[in-house]
């Protein structure tokens, strides 16, 4: 029988039961923990793989020699008198290994009889196939290579507390062989993504993550203090104006892999941290951009799934180029009914919102009032991969004016599955405009309590020296690893999740 841990027996006297049998190898000399090496050959699917290759190739009668080396930690046993079999998870993922007492000697066969479910072991021996048809390995000689004081949880059930899970992330990659899978293929999608942006002749950088203003961007930041300066420093809540001071100092294509912090709400769509992808590219604009969005999001699906079309929490989703584009008027023109290219001032655009009991602010101008029909009536609609484009100046401090009507921007953010993924513009670089719009952000910030947010003078300065007409795209790689993974919540694509301390 399998040894399985009874969910019902008493788990501190299991754990004493563990630390007593440490104590017990201690004194005899065999310390656990004493080990600093184990050279390991292979890993479990390479055997398999390696394995199945050499019955493929060898001759009629013609036996299999195939010596390896493993290590990884035990995940089932079935103890017999003379013979036993456990399963070892390792990198690779699962392999059984048979232990024989003439093999590996009678001291050691009992030593390895009192070993537990979690010890991490070390197994020298050959590779064969059992009368079942499982590839196995044979073990010639086994040791310990380090005590498990905590049974794992039992193993029909898994961690499946979710709240656990994330808390403790370690026992849940060790239960759950499709979490680690899912890491796996994040770490693949944030590659793919290098890869694509390095051969567009992009130049990866790192921009600096303690900043020494708070800027007047809308998100809330997180506040230190540096003590030898004895300053307070704001960790930053985005990585654009330092890149875009790149492309004012000549360098043409930039982009950064980076970590953000924003002092906000949390729910399945937002972490206080997470991960971003911004690239600004000279001598291009915001068709540029979308242009550069489609093609990465799409060669990235086709290189990491194997094709453009994926699964989404229920719904097909198709990645391959061709995805609709949708001025923000004709959005939501099509889904309200509503054309806000004839409603001719602010007053007439609020009395339309309280006709169609969309809330906003008395103050709110006409593009305002269109971004708030945006959010009632578009976004939830955008399953398939969308852009939306032209977006009122009033939500756009950093965006170009159009030449044509200088109440929109040259702005878009594309959708997928009714949630943003990413933000674009033809980046302003008019200082004296940027400078006006800075200021109506810092007084709207102020007035809502923010009173340390400052014009960035810096970036100013930056922008009087010269910045070229600019495209500049800002992604979230979260979303875009829970979109590749079938995941409904950020919290399942990060490995540590920011949790509320168990004791508050």
């Amino acid at each position: 029988m399998d040894e399985i841990l009874d969910s019902g027996e008493d788990f501190s006297e299991l754990i004493k039961i563990r630390r007593d049998k440490l104590e017990d190898l201690k004194a005899s000399g065999q310390n656990p923990y004493a080990e600093t090496k184990f050279d390991v050959n292979a890993t479990s699917s390479e055997i398999k793989e390696r394995f199945c290759s050499l019955e493929a190739q060898k001759g009629e009668g013609e036996e299999i020699k195939y010596d390896v080396r493993i290590a990884g930690r035990i995940m089932s046993r079935r103890i017999m008198g003379k013979a036993s079999f456990i399963d070892i998870s390792d990198g690779g993922g699962r392999i059984q290994s048979y232990v024989r007492r003439d093999d590996v000697g009678e001291e050691r066969y009992s030593e390895f009889k009192k070993w537990d479910i979690g010890d991490i072991v070390g197994i020298d021996g050959f590779v064969f196939r059992t009368k079942m048809g499982e590839i196995s390995v044979h073990a010639r000689s086994i040791k310990l290579l380090s005590k498990s004081l905590r049974p794992l949880p039992e193993k029909f059930h898994g961690l499946t507390n979710t709240d656990l899970r994330y808390r403790q992330r370690y026992v849940d990659l060790i239960m759950n062989p499709d979490v680690k899978e899912t890491f796996v293929k994040r770490s693949k999608i944030i590659k793919a993504m290098r890869e694509f942006l390095d051969a567009k002749g992009f130049l990866e950088v790192d921009t600096p993550v303690l900043h020494t203003l708070e800027i007047g961007a809308a998100a809330r930041p997180f506040v230190t203090h540096h003590n030898t300066l004895d300053i307070d420093m704001y960790l930053r809540i985005e990585t654009e104006l330092y890149l875009k001071r790149l492309i004012v100092g000549g360098f043409d294509k930039v982009y950064e892999v980076g970590r953000i912090f924003r002092n906000e709400g949390m729910d399945t769509k937002h972490n206080p941290e997470f991960t971003t992808i911004e690239m600004y590219q000279a001598y291009t604009d915001f068709r540029g951009m979308m242009d550069l969005a489609e093609e990465m999001y799409s060669e990235v699906t086709k290189k990491v799934c194997g094709g453009y079309t994926v699964q989404y929490q229920g719904e097909t989703i198709n990645m391959a180029p061709g995805w609709e584009r949708l001025t923000m008027m004709e959005a939501v023109k099509k889904y309200s009914g509503v054309d806000f290219s004839q409603i001719p001032d602010d007053e007439t655009a609020r009395s339309c919102a309280a006709e169609h009991h969309v809330e906003v602010g008395k103050t709110a101008t006409k593009g305002d009032i269109l971004a708030a029909f945006f959010d009632e009536y578009v976004e939830d609609k955008l399953i398939q991969p969308t852009f939306i484009y032209d977006y009122p100046v009033e939500i756009s401090p950093l965006a170009k004016r159009k030449a044509d009507d200088p109440m929109f921007t040259e702005r878009f953010e594309f959708f997928i599955c009714a949630r943003e993924m990413g933000n674009a513009f033809s980046e302003l670089n008019d200082p004296i405009d940027q400078r006006a719009r800075f200021e109506r952000q810092v007084a709207a910030k102020r007035a809502e309590g923010g009173n340390n947010a400052q014009v960035d003078e810096d970036f100013i300065t930056a922008l009087e020296y010269g910045m070229p007409p600019t495209g500049g795209l800002g992604v979230g790689v979260d979303r875009f690893v829970m979109l590749l993974t079938d995941s409904p919540s950020i919290r399942d694509v990060l490995l540590f999740p920011t949790m509320k301390p168990l004791d508050k």
